[in-house]
């Protein structure tokens, strides 16, 4: 269920690269929100500032300038540690290459982000990790490492990561990309059951219209800029 309330809203973003004598800017006056429960596709040709967009979303990056608040707090002017704090508990990601630990089983990669937290793995972590591998239909790989699985079970260790601390938005950077077209719907068709049943918040960056079509919204990027939206 979509919540009429912004879970993050950015305003007139500006992200501009200066190579010595050189500026580039990518974001240029971007604003829009996002919506608790909102399944979104972020579609743009190459270069209109999509991965940009998802690494300042995700506090990764910090704009050159502008508004962004997310769950009511400003994260232009945090510190560093509070960014780090705040997207540990309250941000997820799904990347392309599944970015696993290949040594590390399935069970220690989805709670690999927990540990990193607290500093040291818990039973309760250990039981949600569990339970997050049943649900994307992996409990039977979780004594695997992650460089035995195939490439669809890895990206679905992946999506089951990106959840292990219940975050309120999951940003995934064309997460079907390295995909063969069936594991691609397979992993399209968990993240809108995760959609549904959690209510979880995904913004996923895509080039695949078929991807998008499924979303309930669409953002199109076009020079930095918002160019158009479909509700």
């Amino acid at each position: 269920m979509i919540v009429d309330t912004p879970l993050l809203i950015v305003t007139d973003l500006v992200k501009e690269f200066n190579d010595g004598e050189t500026s580039t800017t990518v974001l240029n006056g971007l604003s829009l929100s996002l919506y608790r429960g909102e399944l979104v596709a972020l579609l743009g040709p190459s270069g209109s500032g999509k991965s940009t967009l998802l690494s300042i979303l995700g506090t990764l990056m910090r704009p050159t300038s502008g508004r962004f608040e997310m769950l009511g707090f400003n994260l232009i002017g945090a510190r560093d540690v509070d960014l780090t704090e705040f997207r540990n508990q309250h941000i997820g990601f799904v990347f392309q290459a599944h970015n696993l630990l290949p040594d590390f089983t399935a069970l220690e990669n989805v709670m690999f982000p927990a540990a990193t937290r607290k500093g040291r793995e818990t039973s309760v972590d250990r039981r949600r990790a569990t339970e997050l591998l049943d649900k994307v239909g992996l409990a039977d790989r979780r004594d695997f490492p992650a460089s035995k699985l195939s490439g669809g079970q890895k990206q679905r260790v992946a999506v089951a990561r990106a959840l292990m601390n219940s975050p309120d938005l999951v940003l995934a950077d064309e997460p079907t990309g390295n995909l063969d077209r069936e594991s691609a719907r397979r992993v399209m068709d968990l993240l809108i059951d995760l959609n549904g049943t959690d209510g979880t918040t995904f913004l996923i960056s895509t080039h695949d219209e078929t991807i998008a079509g499924q979303c309930r919204r669409e953002i199109r990027l076009l020079d930095g800029r918002l160019a158009r939206e479909r509700h």
